[in-house]
């Protein structure tokens, strides 16, 4: 999407768990942010990487910026939108 410096608020890594675990996990970090923050998500790439970015949509917030790392993770930057 952008190679432009986002600064996040808050920063997760899920990595270590699996579908529908990684999207659980995004949406509790992202409850506990205010409206207006950004949160940087680092998750796997493949199934991961095609819900949590498709799934934060659904709830509403917007994506950034996504970036592959080259080394089967990537980079989600969301802004969270209020209700």
């Amino acid at each position: 999407m952008t190679d432009a410096i986002i600064t996040a608020d808050d920063t997760i890594d899920i990595t270590d768990v699996n579908c529908p675990i990684t999207f659980v996990k995004t949406k509790v970090a992202l409850d506990e942010l205010d409206d207006g923050q950004i949160l940087e998500v680092r998750l796997n790439s493949g199934e991961p990487a095609e819900n949590v970015p498709r799934s934060v949509k659904e709830e509403g917030h917007a994506i950034l910026a996504f970036r592959e790392n080259g080394d089967g993770t990537c980079e989600l930057f969301i802004h969270k939108v209020g209700d």
